[in-house]
């Protein structure tokens, strides 16, 4: 990633809590877009948790309704940069809704058909919540990179999201056939050399952006802050190569 393009990202970096602060903090209308890009941004994980968690659709949207009617209504601004992780603070408050739907459910009168799907929905089934947060959070983490990744290839006409797509739903393919079946959709002959060189670029940038979007969540976070973030969530093998040269370009 060039520098200009790096100074771009640590400034939007440095802003997400930011943003958390006037999402809950500001007064009226000055609240809105903030609370409104959060719930953009965080939406995703949050119905995938609570999809694998409650085992119920229509639950599930009501839950997240519900996270989301308290977030704009600002009843959500305990998150606060040094009490930790921003993740922690949404798991948080998701395993407390969660926690409440199932104690609903236990004081409903009992008097229903025993195939009633209300009464299918028992407690988590899940061996380990926090382990199904995390998947959650880390799979909204790498669809937000890859719609990065599309974005720079819309704007600037490398093709690092069509090649770098490719090779992840055709991992065994060896280049002269790549470049064979990209020359394609790409409407230019491709080499093996050249399908290579676009792969290893757009491997650097989806690195790249992947550790931004981790970075998003920290509080202007140190590189071993970083780092144990990224084994936390188990992408450290994805963003090793862009931590190394985060540390050799502050060095």
């Amino acid at each position: 990633m060039d520098p200009s393009s790096r100074s771009q990202h640590l400034s939007r970096i440095s802003t997400l809590w930011s943003l958390v602060r006037q999402a809950h903090r500001s007064a009226g209308t000055k609240a809105v877009p903030a609370q409104r890009q959060m719930i953009d941004r965080y939406g995703g994980a949050v119905r995938r948790y609570l999809q694998a968690a409650v085992g119920n659709p229509d639950a599930a949207d009501e839950l997240f309704q519900e996270f989301a009617v308290r977030f704009l209504h600002g009843k959500l601004d305990g998150a606060d940069a040094a009490r930790g992780r921003f993740r922690d603070f949404v798991k948080g408050v998701l395993f407390h809704l969660i926690a409440d739907y199932h104690k609903r459910l236990r004081k409903r009168p009992m008097a229903l058909p025993q195939n009633h799907p209300d009464l299918e929905v028992g407690p988590p089934t899940l061996s380990d919540p926090d382990r199904e947060f995390l998947a959650s959070w880390r799979d909204d983490l790498l669809a937000r990179t890859w719609a990065a990744l599309n974005e720079i290839e819309r704007q600037s006409g490398q093709p690092f999201y069509t090649v770098l797509r490719f090779r992840a739903d055709h991992a065994q393919m060896q280049s002269p056939r790549m470049a064979e079946e990209l020359s394609v959709p790409l409407g230019k002959p491709l080499t093996p050399a050249g399908v290579r060189q676009i792969l290893h670029r757009a491997r650097e940038k989806f690195a790249d952006l992947l550790l931004d979007e981790v970075a998003q969540s920290l509080e202007d976070p140190s590189d071993e802050q970083l780092r144990d973030e990224l084994e936390h969530l188990s992408l450290l093998d994805y963003c090793r190569p862009a931590l190394e040269r985060k540390v050799k370009g502050e060095g």
